[in-house]
């Protein structure tokens, strides 16, 4: 257990210099870790793939020598990662990913394990960036860090933009999700990407079951645990029918609500209309919706032109990565006055005589208001992320500063994983099938272009 010197200085310091001060940790009571480190033990029984990579790699110690500074939602099932990379060798560091994403007893149970962290729920930018920056140095003797592991991209754009010095003894990086993939690809095209990155968000195992089926069993439990609204019978509005879309129109439709979805791709429009949605333009579609979700990942989804023409007491809420799909700031602007805060990430705001519902303020719902996605579907996205740290850690030398997947082989050992835990058992082919369709017995069976 972290002495209690370390536990004042960890909660007390002020934010100075990241360079000059050593800070062991920082969150916000170091007496939850009791109770973060038994539900830690509860998702590891349902985290079947990274239980299995330390039991794989956890004796050659493949990682040791990383330091590896992480900035990912800190929540129970992100504890698991983090020790799975320390079980595996590494070194770690830890910031979360959005300001109220963190789950307390979680950053608690990691910093009494003697590993740094910095977060905790309700923090505001400032604090938020400061966290970030002290990742970037282990230690006492502040060794730099050389692989990092991202979400959403603010640790990779701080590393690249206000800290260049660091950039030549860092391995790579890997990153979690959509948006954040969206700016590495941005920076491989502009040639701003100083480093091999691996996009863990594509691996078919994480893209098609986090986005999907995560959101699926997320979404309704935010909102409930928000509002404790009755769901059946309402219309909700999806904004967006990517893998979060079609997860999330999913998860309101099992819940009794009638779902119309809003898109700009044709692709995905026809998709949602085979699947029973009515699809409309946004802005006719807002003014039935008692619930409002945005899941594009782009800017300025809903405005100040929708808010006005919404039904009084509409649920407003995104699960998207970032706050600035919904125009949160022309709310605080215009109706800032009449904002009335119902509890902690629930507050309502008066426009023109109606109640608008916004939850987390316009960031993540499902961390923001509830507790994610459940372990057993995290445990595909973070195997996905670790094995993506050993691949760069110990093959370096392949990778050239572009933006890689994992080879299928890899996402089908995701996926192979977790099969046991669930009670599924698979088919083997025989030589003459094999051969008919061209594969290996012991795969891959698909094609690196097949869509899943």
């Amino acid at each position: 257990m972290i002495s209690l010197l370390a536990n004042f200085v960890g909660n007390y310091i002020h934010m100075s210099s990241v360079e000059t001060t050593y800070v062991p940790y920082k969150v916000k009571d170091i007496s939850l870790a009791e109770w973060g480190r038994k539900e830690i033990e509860l998702a590891e029984a349902e985290m079947p793939g990274l239980m299995s990579l330390r039991k794989e790699f956890g004796a050659a110690k493949p990682l040791k020598g990383a330091r590896i500074a992480g900035c990912l939602h800190m929540t129970i099932q992100t504890a698991v990662l983090i020790e799975t990379l320390v079980e595996l060798g590494a070194e770690v560091t830890w910031s979360s990913c959005n300001i109220f994403s963190t789950q307390d007893h979680a950053a608690a149970a990691i910093a009494a394990a003697g590993i740094s962290v910095y977060a905790w729920k309700g923090m505001n930018e400032e604090e938020f960036n400061w966290c970030i920056e002290q990742t970037l140095y282990f230690g006492e003797d502040r060794q730099p860090l050389n692989m990092i592991l991202d979400d959403g991209g603010d640790l990779t754009n701080m590393v690249f933009d206000q800290y260049p010095e660091l950039i030549a003894g860092i391995r790579g990086l890997s990153e979690e999700t959509t948006t954040g993939v969206h700016r590495l690809y941005e920076r491989m095209k502009n040639g701003t990407l100083h480093l091999p990155a691996i996009n863990v968000n594509d691996s078919v195992t994480k893209s098609k079951f986090d986005n999907k089926y995560g959101c699926r069993e997320s979404l309704v439990d935010a909102i409930r645990r928000a509002t404790d609204v009755m769901m059946a019978g309402k219309v909700a509005v999806v904004a967006g029918y990517g893998d979060v879309g079609k997860g999330s129109a999913e998860s309101l439709k099992s819940a009794g609500v009638r779902v119309i979805v809003t898109e700009i791709d044709p692709i995905c429009a026809l998709q949602a209309a085979m699947e029973g949605y009515e699809v409309k333009k946004f802005a006719n579609a807002v003014k039935e919706a008692d619930i409002v979700v945005t899941t594009t990942g782009n800017c300025d989804i809903v405005r100040g032109e929708h808010f006005k023409v919404m039904k009084d007491k509409a649920i407003v809420c995104n699960i998207g990565h970032f706050d600035n799909e919904i125009d949160v700031a022309w709310l605080n602007k215009n109706y800032g006055n009449t904002k009335v805060e119902i509890k902690p990430q629930v507050d309502k705001y008066t426009i023109d005589g109606k109640d608008i519902i916004l939850l987390a303020e316009g960031r993540l719902v499902n961390l923001g208001c509830a507790t994610g996605h459940p372990s057993f579907v995290m445990s595909n996205s973070f195997t996905n992320q670790t094995l993506a740290q050993l691949e760069l850690w110990t093959n370096t030398a392949a990778y050239e500063n572009k933006v890689y997947t994992l080879p299928k082989h890899l996402d089908e050992k995701v996926a192979r994983l977790h099969l046991e835990k669930i009670g599924v058992e698979l088919d083997v082919l025989d030589p003459h099938q094999a051969a008919y369709i061209g594969v290996s017995i012991e795969g891959p069976f698909k094609p690196e272009h097949y869509r899943y």
